[in-house]
């Protein structure tokens, strides 16, 4: 599963399945969009501990995809898409679904709003119990 977010707060229940996440696959995979997102918001917080707690956790512990070609076309597909059902979603939430899409991930998020509107994406909500979503 591709993550959408990453949240430094403690939260028992998430903590706990990215801890099950990591022992079953040794790793979390994120899109580079998701990266800046993640860092654009400790900058304009000037939360330097909490980005120095993150990139030690990138470099430890993730795998950071790349925007590639096929990844702008699943994108302008999606967005075609999107636009036509009359349901525009921000540029950066398709480049991360389209990043899942032509990797092959399902998505975790918090934002199921958005990202279930997105044909052919599985999406996850890990701050829901485990038995909401199988």
């Amino acid at each position: 599963m591709l993550l959408k977010a990453y949240r430094l707060r403690e939260e028992p229940a998430l903590v706990a399945r990215g801890e099950e996440h990591l022992a079953e696959h040794g790793r979390f995979t994120i899109s580079i969009i998701t990266r800046y997102e993640i860092l654009r918001g400790f900058k304009v917080k000037s939360a330097s501990a909490q980005e120095r707690v993150f990139e030690r956790f990138c470099g430890t512990n993730t795998v950071v995809l790349p925007i590639t070609e096929q990844v702008i076309v699943q994108a302008a597909e999606i967005w075609a898409d999107l636009r036509k059902r009359g349901r525009p979603t921000s540029d950066t939430d398709i480049l991360i679904a389209a990043t899942a899409l032509v990797g092959g991930y399902g998505l975790v998020t918090n934002n199921e709003r958005h990202f279930r509107l997105i044909t052919g994406l599985t999406v996850e909500n890990r701050l829901k119990p485990k038995d909401a979503f199988g």
